[in-house]
């Protein structure tokens, strides 16, 4: 294997931690526009294009592992198969917390349903990625996966 092959095939792994580092600074933003004041105010505005902005990047993350980075993964360790039903779960669960968290903000809900939405897909989100680097990151280091790092881990 060439040093070229072998900086693509860790920067898997690399790519996901500056991901799973740039939705968490997503979410202390968004936590920072909702802490900002009342949702009826104009700092709403605010909050709503962090909560747009966080949702869409971490649906989309998710939506790229589910479509290009687990597939790969299974084919070529077929052993993580369990592991990676498991990472889409989560998905799901956390896509239906993004949801009702979206629906709060766009009906101007209080502070106190948009923190209590927000801290559920916060702690969903960072028992998921810690749990994904503990199962994926030395597997990530070998995988031969020939494709654009947006359309695997989201446009972040």
């Amino acid at each position: 294997m060439s040093e070229g092959e072998k900086t693509r095939l860790v920067a898997w792994s690399r790519e996901l931690r500056l991901v799973h580092a740039r939705l968490r600074e997503a979410l202390s933003a968004t936590r920072e526009a909702l802490d900002a004041g009342d949702p009826a105010a104009p700092a709403a505005r605010e909050l709503l294009l962090y909560c747009r902005g966080f949702c869409t990047a971490l649906t989309g993350h998710h939506e790229g592992e589910d479509r290009e980075l687990f597939p790969a993964i299974a084919a070529q360790h077929p052993e993580l198969r369990e592991t990676l039903r498991h990472l889409e779960q989560d998905h799901s669960m956390i896509a239906h917390l993004i949801s009702g968290l979206q629906e709060a903000v766009d009906r101007s809900a209080s502070p106190a349903e948009l923190d209590e939405r927000l801290e559920g897909v916060a702690a969903i989100m960072e028992s998921h990625f810690r749990y994904e680097e503990r199962r994926l990151l030395a597997v990530l280091e070998t995988l031969a996966l020939d494709a654009a790092p947006d359309r695997v881990l989201g446009p972040l």
